[in-house]
């Protein structure tokens, strides 16, 4: 069927059925009441979709056979989908829709408790989808959807408790914006999606997300490493080492690299609980000594601490030279310091010996110094490696 527009507003109609129709300008449904189904799967609207204070489908859920109750999937619409304060008992489905510019569902309603409210995978839009505090029961599936501008997802309600609420993975999304929206119920998935920003607090995402694959230039709000940290832990896969990459270099993008580093910490924390107990046991090492090469200050501490400390007990007890006679004049300091570190030779370590427990302190410092220089060098890598 082909028309020039079709206006239908506040009709009550039992269904309409109007798949792969041709509308040469705008299709109107502004405040109809249609108990059925809406079918305008394939249709052709060259104009604006006007849907804005309907009312589709019908309580109770009670038939798990029914289908989408709005049908747009592979519509192709020449301009808006203007949607505010719809409501929808059932699906809505605009899988494969080509939307030439921008959706508003501000105020809308859709339900479909336990199943998917929102069918909107691999969607095409030319700008925004507004959405703002917007009410869905029932996944809302937006996976593969490609959408330049903004998903506002503002002071939304997003509830699917059973199991995925909001499923936004391998999509292209200039901005997400969950802006003062409530805590999520159900689980998030964000695998392999890319984003040039995401607006949301700690507080709005749920106890079960994915995050791996997932890529952002920006975060919004200005929070500390700890408050993002804690979203990182709450991932269904466990340790995701591209999700902490991602923030670290999201904070580096900004100058931060105070925090940024505090990722890289974090990382390697996250990391060491994954491996056998040896490997966590050199990892406790390194986290101790200077903080896996993220902490260089702690490297500077414990070597003038136990330079300091070297210095005073060989300054009391003299360790005997090894030839009597062509020995160098004897430092405490300077024999400490050639103990602690590996490679720089002083001549003093090869000129005296100790004997008893100050041989094993000797031991001990020469140990601690191939720790201490083994982990610098490996933070001095990262960071190289990080520039």
């Amino acid at each position: 069927m082909e028309v020039r527009q079709l206006n239908l507003t506040e009709c009550y109609l039992p269904t309409l059925d109007a798949a792969t129709i041709r509308v040469d300008g705008v299709l109107r449904i502004t405040g109809c009441r249609i108990p059925g189904e809406v079918r305008l799967g394939g249709a052709r609207i060259s104009g604006a979709f006007f849907i804005n204070d309907a009312w589709l489908g019908h309580e109770p859920y009670d038939d798990l056979e029914r289908k989408p109750t709005l049908q747009l999937n592979h519509a192709t619409i020449g301009d808006d989908v203007w949607g505010p304060g719809l409501r929808v008992d059932g699906q809505v489905r605009l899988a494969g829709a080509t939307i030439a510019r921008a959706i508003n569902l501000d105020d809308a309603r859709l339900s479909e408790p336990g199943r998917t409210a929102l069918d909107a995978e691999t969607l095409t839009i030319g700008s925004n989808l507004s959405a703002q505090r917007l009410r869905t029961d029932g996944m809302v599936n937006l996976r593969g959807a490609k959408i330049p501008g903004k998903l506002d997802l503002s002071e939304a309600h997003l509830s699917n408790p059973s199991g995925v609420a909001l499923q936004v993975n391998s999509c292209t999304i200039g901005e997400l914006s969950l802006h003062d929206a409530a805590p999520i119920d159900g689980s998030v998935d964000l695998r392999r999606s890319q984003f040039d920003m995401i607006d949301a607090t700690p507080e709005t995402w749920p106890a079960h997300v994915q995050l791996d694959g997932l890529t952002y230039s920006s975060l919004a709000p200005s929070l500390s490493a700890d408050q993002r940290l804690e979203l990182l832990e709450r991932d269904e896969d466990g340790y995701v080492p591209h999700a902490y990459e991602q923030l670290a270099a999201a904070y580096r993008r900004v100058g931060d690299d105070a925090r940024a580093r505090a990722v890289q910490l974090a990382k390697q924390r996250r990391h060491r609980t994954t491996l056998p107990w040896y490997a966590k046991l050199w990892g406790h090492v390194q986290d101790a000594t200077v903080g896996y090469g993220y902490r260089p200050t702690r490297a500077m501490a414990w070597l003038l601490a136990l330079l300091v400390l070297g210095s005073v007990v060989y300054g009391v007890h003299h360790p005997r030279p090894v030839e009597p006679g062509k020995a160098p004049d004897f430092d405490s300091a300077v024999y400490t310091l050639d103990l602690l570190l590996p490679i720089i030779d002083f001549g003093q370590e090869k000129a005296f010996l100790p004997h008893g427990a100050y041989q094993w302190f000797a031991y001990l410092l020469i140990a601690a110094g191939w720790i201490l220089a083994t982990t610098v060098v490996a933070g001095i890598t990262r960071s190289v490696s990080r520039q």
